[in-house]
């Protein structure tokens, strides 16, 4: 018999979550119900948490997160296509039947109840044979997996990717899991990558060394109408700051292409003559749809070619979530903070 209650977070507004005992909910003849294994703790939680949640949809008073790997414990007796025990990922705000809560979702809660559940719509299925530290790990790998593909990506490519947070290394993982043969990553904290290059990637900290120069070493540099440039064909924005656009301006050559997968918040200038001479192609942070993008993952993650567990820094228990969204935040200390069930 289920227990009667179990833990839920609960966000309350900026700097106040609370964790509280919820009713147990009732399994319909159309639902299943997921015990959350373990999940991610998102930029946009760790902003809700400083700053409020509103923009990021992760609404006041509500169960939140929305990057679990979980286990179906109960299902409905017309739910087909689901056994008691498989990994599915809860996808977001198709799971709920509502996009507005596609950031409160419940991946903060031990359980999760998801009405009319369909294979394939609420949830995704993950193979049970891969960790749950790897499959933790999908939602952000679905974001660079999408920036990494707008870039048209392959083994003819090579790629200069700023910022080795979690979105940035899945970026620049997957582009070498596309047949990159070289990706660079750009960061000024040592510590993550110190990770990046643990997954064969080069790095390169410009607050101590000369990213020119540096990217001219590793990948060559052609003359231009703009003077000497760098190479490599491929970037990607993986931070939202100027001073990324800044970089890509500085090296990239003729016919470079930027994806620009971190948000900016502010308008950032840009030299449009260098754009139109240069035949640069600027995109968004692409629109691959989670489920088409879902195979590419998980045939990653299957390879064994990349040991992703290791990205998984932090791990806290439902009752530490405040401590985990300050966690998430530290670029000197952590990677990708996540709960533990």
């Amino acid at each position: 018999m289920p227990n009667a209650t179990y833990r839920g977070a609960i966000f309350r507004g900026p700097g106040s979550v609370d964790v509280i005992d919820l009713p147990y909910p009732t399994c319909g003849d159309d639902d299943v119900i997921v015990r959350n294994l373990m999940a991610g703790v998102c930029g946009s939680d760790v902003s809700a948490y400083k700053h409020g949640g509103d923009d990021h949809m992760i609404w006041q008073d509500h169960e939140f997160g929305h990057e679990a790997v979980s286990e179906i414990v109960e299902m409905g007796r017309n739910v087909k296509g689901l056994s008691l025990g498989d990994h599915v990922f809860v996808n977001q705000g198709k799971a709920l039947r509502d996009m507005k809560r596609m950031a409160t979702v419940g991946s903060f809660s031990e359980y999760i109840r998801i009405p009319q559940c369909e294979v394939g719509e609420s949830v995704l299925m993950i193979d049970n044979d891969i960790p749950v530290k790897s499959a933790v790990l999908v939602e952000p790998f679905v974001i660079g997996t999408r920036g990494a593909l707008n870039l048209d990506p392959g083994p003819d490519k090579t790629a200069i990717v700023f910022g080795a947070g979690i979105i940035g290394l899945s970026a620049a993982i997957m582009l070498k899991w596309f047949g990159c043969p070289k990706v660079m990553i750009v960061d000024i904290s040592d510590f993550r990558l110190a990770n990046a290059a643990s997954f064969g990637l080069v790095t390169c900290n410009p607050a101590k060394e000369d990213l020119r120069a540096r990217a001219f070493a590793e990948f060559g540099s052609q003359q231009t109408f703009f003077g000497e440039r760098c190479q490599a064909q491929l970037y990607l924005d993986a931070i939202g700051m100027k001073v990324a656009i800044d970089n890509f301006a500085m090296l990239a050559g003729r016919g470079a292409s930027l994806a620009v997968v971190g948000v900016h918040h502010e308008p950032v200038a840009m030299d449009l003559m260098a754009v139109c001479y240069s035949n640069w192609k600027i995109k968004g942070c692409g629109e691959t749809a989670i489920e088409e993008a879902l195979p590419h993952i998980l045939a990653m993650m299957k390879s064994g070619r990349f040991d992703l567990s290791a990205l998984v820094t932090h791990e806290y228990r439902v009752e530490q979530i405040a401590e985990a969204l300050v966690m998430g935040a530290n670029a000197g200390e952590a990677q990708k903070v996540c709960i533990a069930f």
